[in-house]
């Protein structure tokens, strides 16, 4: 992590709660990092463990919801020609459009923990108008226990929390296969459903 990146994200920690959601709004620092520093704050008593949680949880949702948004309102156009100024490129936009297209809205609860697609499956969800109520509750239960798990493992490396890719390889790649399986059931389920239907 970048010395600017580092004094940033220690002027906003300072905020508390405030300073977590901020930062999770703005994506300009990795999620990861952010929780795992508001779990150091946990670990040294500044913050409550519950409190961060939400803090992250309330931050991560209100990113997407954004983005969400850019893809309704502005499109692909749009974020062909601005999504760099919020770390998306079109590579990650054409990805999401396909897992988007070929799982359905499911995708938007499992996608949320699969690198690369993580962040950019909102575009698509915005881009073909997904009901915004079932987008907020599906990437709320996926953002949740992202919350939970990093600023665990924060508050567990405590002043090491520097560590925390290398720390939370162990714990994150598990749940990166459990998505995975979970898209699988998720088509095949689709699919007999639709089978059914066409009988």
């Amino acid at each position: 992590m970048s010395g600017l990146i580092h004094s940033f994200l220690l002027v906003l920690m300072k905020l508390g709660y405030l300073g977590i959601t901020f930062a999770l709004m703005i994506e300009v620092i990795p999620s990861e990092i952010v929780l795992s520093y508001a779990g150091y704050l946990v670990s040294i008593g500044e913050i409550s463990f519950l409190g961060a949680v939400v803090a992250g949880t309330i931050g991560g949702v209100i990113a997407q919801l954004l983005i969400y948004w850019i893809g309704k309102y502005g499109g692909r156009p749009f974020l062909k020609k601005f999504g760099k100024y919020f770390f998306i490129r079109e590579k990650q936009i054409d990805l999401a459009e396909k897992w988007f297209q070929k799982y359905g809205i499911g995708v938007i609860f499992t996608a949320r923990f699969i690198p690369i697609v993580r962040h950019a499956i909102s575009i698509p969800a915005g881009i073909s108008k997904m009901p915004i109520k079932k987008f907020t509750l599906y990437t709320t239960l996926a953002i949740i226990p992202w919350s939970i798990l990093f600023v665990y493992l924060g508050e567990r490396l405590s002043s090491n929390w520097g560590q925390i890719n290398e720390f939370a390889k162990p714990y994150v790649q598990p749940v990166i296969i459990i998505a995975l399986i979970s898209i699988i059931a998720y088509i095949v389920i689709t699919l007999k459903r639709r089978k059914q239907e066409s009988i």
